[in-house]
């Protein structure tokens, strides 16, 4: 089957003295309707699937091998709140949850609270984005995205009656929170062009929508608008967030006429989070160190802080939870988390240690404060999810679930964390693992996996998927490259804006040490990323085409420059400072330096695998489409060259708990695919 070739229409894009011309700036459609445009992507999907033809059986055994370690019926540890103890089970042969709660005193009768296979059984793709009980116990308000956009409808059911209300409010933020007295929900609108969530309005139940009053309205395009609620309950709170400050506004939630206010004003490069309980203010604030401390105050102001823990120098505190007797933190230090209590009255301060070389623990869901357990959870590329419980007081602790997978000995597989010097001299983490009884040093396919942006950390968790590779002999690499939040804000800074660079320069430096140092063969070094890890994948074979054999770029962002330059785009003007304006000259010229669709040139690539959904709100699916015309035109090797458009899906692939893994199926079964040739 030939391949597509998109037709050349020529665009021309002039800021700053500088023309790009962009022949597929055409297939750009924001309605998604032009019937050249789904021609196009129907006939790449046709390619696509015509060159996957031959590994359709090692796709559907890896889809039946991945399905098979799951538990056909499952269900979450219950917690308990206001009086009602909560559970969330997985039912033979459904694909999505049904939520469940009991009264706390009693042992039987649960009550089906709602059933997502109900609601999704009219739509190719469901999400529930949020499910709250109002304080009252009386009511249950639900947020669900039913295209994929993540524009959600939030829907209200009586519990005492099991009726559904009438009232439906559009297209917002899954965000939503209840007022003291549940007569009344907070939510958050989005821009109807740029889907940037920016208002705050108050729904009363029993009103027409219409007539919601407006709480808050954010006018800088920046800043991203959110809702919290505070331990106490006293307060809603609305974040309003761009990339590197914040500011919070706080809400009586036993008023509802509060308007909000302002707790510290937005400055640049202030990033904190508000809590409350028992009468004071608790801040989670960068104030006095990148690494961030945490202070408190009775009186609503900056100045009467009291440091509760001052910020270090290599330890970053990412969050924290209030009890009655303790306080507990979640800290991360030389890339890995950890758990650390502080009892109020004495300072006494115990650490939950861990043994594996590479993992990730976490604060679980502790609705009540008023106790000594702590739940948390904990995971390692070994070690699948696992939930605790301690007791801070006596320090007994006990697991009270581990996720289940058939067919899987820890025992089996090995995870070791190393530390690579990359070109500038820096150390550079990375979690790797792989099948003891599989591993011959130097002569094994090596995944490489990276992302690398906005401050997130890449988590060595487990991988349910992942096993059916390292059981094929592949060595699984997670690079924690700069760009990310593994080291602390110092880490993500020299990753972003004009350090930029350093992201693809430690990725390929890391996959040249791997194979040197002997995980993996140099003609089997594969690589993948999604989102702005595509955007990783699409700037390494631009500098280091001829590193790797294949690559997965999953839903890429790889038209930096064209989509920066344009703001009705969803996150376009909220990501300046992740990216850079290009509106500014320094800045345009750097990021046209490694924008993968700008520097696409004529020379040989490695075999691609490139995904998107039609819907993706966050990378539109035109930016990958534009990439994989553009490389058709100018590559100059018959490596394969494949384009899937998910046309019922956005930015996170399919919906279902089994479903989801047709996907990573595919992908797995492209680079065996791969390995064969």
């Amino acid at each position: 089957m030939k391949a597509p070739q998109a037709e050349k229409r020529p665009y021309p894009l002039t800021i700053h003295g500088d023309t790009r011309i962009d022949n597929y700036y055409w297939l750009r459609d924001d309605v998604r309707e032009d019937p050249a445009v789904l021609s196009y992507l129907q006939a790449e999907n046709a390619y696509c699937v015509s060159h996957m033809q031959p590994c359709d059986a090692v796709k559907e055994t890896l889809y039946q091998e991945m399905v098979a370690r799951i538990p056909a019926q499952d269900a979450s540890v219950p917690y308990v709140k206001r009086g009602y103890r909560y559970q969330t089970r997985y039912e033979e042969g459904k694909e999505y949850a049904l939520y469940v709660r009991q009264p706390a005193s009693e042992t039987e009768q649960w009550q089906l609270l709602l059933d997502e296979n109900e609601r999704a059984a009219d739509s190719e793709f469901y999400q529930l984005g949020a499910l709250s009980v109002s304080p009252d116990n009386r009511l249950l308000a639900l947020a669900e995205d039913k295209v994929s956009r993540r524009q959600y409808d939030i829907r209200f059911r009586n519990l005492e009656s099991g009726a559904w209300l009438p009232d439906v409010i559009e297209h917002v933020s899954a965000n939503m929170q209840w007022n003291a007295d549940a007569t009344a929900i907070y939510y958050v609108r989005k821009h109807p062009q740029t889907l940037l969530p920016y208002q705050v309005f108050m729904h009363r139940l029993g009103d027409d929508v219409s007539q919601d009053r407006l709480v808050y309205e954010e006018h800088d395009d920046t800043y991203y608008v959110s809702l919290g609620e505070t331990t106490s309950e006293a307060y809603i709170v609305i974040y309003l967030s761009s990339t590197t400050s914040t500011e919070v506004r706080l809400l009586d939630a036993h008023d509802s006429n509060a308007v909000p206010q302002v707790f510290i004003a937005r400055r640049k490069d202030h990033e904190y989070g508000v809590d409350h309980y028992q009468g004071a203010f608790y801040l989670r604030s960068n104030r006095e160190g990148k690494n961030f401390g945490l202070y408190r105050t009775v009186d609503w102001d900056e100045s009467a802080l009291e440091t509760l823990i001052a910020p270090h120098s290599s330890r970053v505190l990412e969050s924290f939870e209030l009890f009655r007797d303790w306080l507990v933190l979640e800290e991360r230090e030389k890339g890995l988390t950890s758990l650390r209590q502080v009892h109020w009255q004495t300072g006494a301060e115990k650490n939950i240690s861990f043994n594996d070389p590479s993992y990730v623990t976490w604060l679980a869901y502790n609705p009540t404060p008023e106790t000594s357990l702590l739940r948390f959870g904990y995971s390692s590329m070994t070690t699948p999810t696992s939930l605790y419980e301690i007791n801070l007081d006596s320090g007994e602790q006990r697991l009270l679930k581990q996720a289940e997978v058939k067919h899987f000995s820890a025992s089996d597989y090995c995870s070791e964390r190393l530390w690579i010097t990359v070109r500038d001299g820096v150390e550079v983490p990375v979690s790797l693992v792989y099948r003891r009884d599989r591993y011959q040093p130097g002569n094994n396919p090596l995944l490489v996996y990276g992302y690398g942006a906005y401050g997130s950390s890449m988590e060595p968790d487990f991988s349910v998927s992942r096993l059916s590779l390292l059981d094929r002999g592949f060595v699984f690499a997670l690079t924690h490259i700069r760009g990310g939040g593994e080291l602390g804000q110092q880490w993500y800074d020299d990753g972003r804006l004009l350090n930029k660079m350093h992201s693809f320069t430690d990725f390929i430096d890391i996959s040249r040490a791997l194979v040197a140092q002997g995980y993996g063969n140099e003609k089997q070094l594969y690589a993948m990323g999604g989102s702005a890890g595509g955007l990783l994948m699409g700037t390494v074979i631009n500098l280091a085409p001829e590193l790797f054999k294949g690559v997965v770029a999953q839903v890429p962002f790889v038209d930096v420059l064209t989509t920066m330059l344009d703001e009705s785009i969803p996150l376009t003007t909220g990501e300046y400072d992740e990216w850079g304006n290009p509106g500014e000259s320094h800045y345009y010229d750097y990021i046209k330096s490694y924008s993968p669709y700008d520097n696409v040139s004529a020379q040989a690539y490695p075999h691609l695998l490139i995904t998107t959904g039609l819907h993706d709100s966050q990378v539109q699916y035109w930016e990958p489409a534009k990439w994989v015309a553009k490389l058709r035109e100018l590559k100059t090797d018959d490596n394969l060259l494949l384009l899937l458009t998910d046309m019922d899906a956005g930015h996170g692939g399919k919906s279902g708990r089994f479903k989801q893994y047709e996907d990573i199926a595919l992908e797995y079964a492209f680079l065996l695919m791969v390995e064969e040739k």
